[in-house]
């Protein structure tokens, strides 16, 4: 995996990289390409912000297939907890599992609470690979669906 230093910014190609889904399995961000892809950065599953953002994400997730995109989560959790998490809540998209959060790191994803609590961050990709929104919002989980909607919209 080769991810361009210190962060990525609007404009910037999505780096490839690979990473676990829920089932185990290696998946390449760049099979993603030819369609807007939402890649969104959280901190863990089971937490009362996460569960809120997945499941906003999951509510709307009719609207972004209408608009052709894909929408991926990403955490430092383990594939068996991504499982378990995407069943409980009926998650109908991928959960890919950054262990270690080397990635979350190398993308730029900042930390709150003086880097106690990972971010929260959501990238928007467009169908050629370039990011074309990053949107941060740490306390209101819910607001990322709203404005990666709006980009996608445009």
């Amino acid at each position: 995996m080769s991810i361009p230093s210190p962060e990525l910014a609007v404009g910037d190609p999505l780096p490839p990289l690979s990473l676990k889904d829920q089932d185990g399995r290696e998946i390449k961000l760049s099979k993603f390409r030819g369609r807007p892809l939402i890649l969104y950065f959280y901190p863990a599953n089971e937490t009362p912000g996460c569960t809120k953002q997945a499941c906003s994400f999951r509510d709307s997730y009719e609207d972004y297939r209408k608009l052709g995109a894909t929408v991926v989560g990403v955490s430092g959790d383990s594939p068996e907890s991504h499982k378990a998490f995407k069943a409980k809540y009926n998650l109908p998209y991928t959960l890919l599992s950054d262990e270690g959060n080397k990635v979350r790191k190398a993308f730029g994803v900042p930390a709150d609470f003086f880097g106690a609590l990972a971010g929260r961050q959501t990238y928007v990709v467009n169908r050629q690979g370039i990011i074309t929104l990053i949107y941060n919002n740490q306390f209101q989980p819910e607001k990322h669906v709203p404005e990666t909607l709006k980009v996608l919209q445009a």
